[in-house]
């Protein structure tokens, strides 16, 4: 991301010009710059999309929130932003910030590195993820990790569908035929709900997931 920001130089003289929200002009295209935000932030949390109309009358009602806590929120997300565009690589130079207006009270702290585990000679955190191109099948996703690190897949999920575990029989697995069946096939069966043999796992995630043998949680 910080690669394909212009140089500092390109903005000489730039100047940022704040300017009064009105949701009853549609000349100046706010509503229009909302509504499209606000449902690309919405697909990617699964939340239904809004219309136009929606999202103006929603917009109406949100202005005194606007004027509080949520705009020191957004204020303080994009102090540590800037120091993302600048570079800034020690966690100590991050900050996790806690406030109560109706005290008020203001506490900054650093953030806590995020626990490392490690399979083989390689560490992971929870936000490390494995990355697979080219709409790759079930059968290649389950074959990748014991020939690659060594791994045992226990389970893979999607959402709150389990797509296969170990414990299903070679024989059911052939007879559902999802087996051998790109990702993105069987991702659009389970949005359609069309899904043959689903099975519910206890704790499901909006990702992929393959549980391996460590008993650790890799996602795809």
């Amino acid at each position: 991301m910080t690669t394909k920001l212009p140089a500092p130089s390109s903005l000489a003289g730039y100047r940022l010009n704040p300017c009064e929200f009105e949701k009853d002009d549609d000349a100046n295209h706010h509503i229009d710059f909302i509504t499209a935000a606000s449902n690309l932030r919405a697909m990617n949390y699964a939340i239904t999309p809004a219309d136009r109309h929606t999202t103006k009358q929603i917009a109406g009602k949100i202005i005194p929130a606007i004027a509080t806590t949520t705009s020191l929120v957004t204020g303080l997300v994009c102090l540590e932003l800037y120091k993302v565009i600048d570079g800034k690589s020690k966690l100590e130079d991050y900050k996790n910030g806690f406030v109560n207006l109706a005290l008020p009270f203001f506490g900054f702290s650093e953030p806590i590195a995020a626990k490392k585990s490690k399979y083989g000679d390689v560490e992971w955190t929870l936000w490390d993820r494995f990355e697979f191109s080219n709409d790759p099948t079930l059968q290649d996703i389950i074959n990748y990790f014991p020939k690659e690190h060594n791994l045992t897949v226990s389970m893979v999920s999607q959402g709150v569908s389990m797509l296969w575990n170990s414990w299903i029989g070679k024989k059911k697995v052939s007879a559902s035929g999802s087996y051998f069946q790109y990702f993105s096939t069987q991702q659009s069966r389970i949005e359609r709900g069309t899904f043959a043999n689903e099975v519910q796992p206890s704790s499901g995630t909006r990702q992929q997931e393959a549980t391996c043998s460590s008993r650790q949680a890799f996602y795809c």
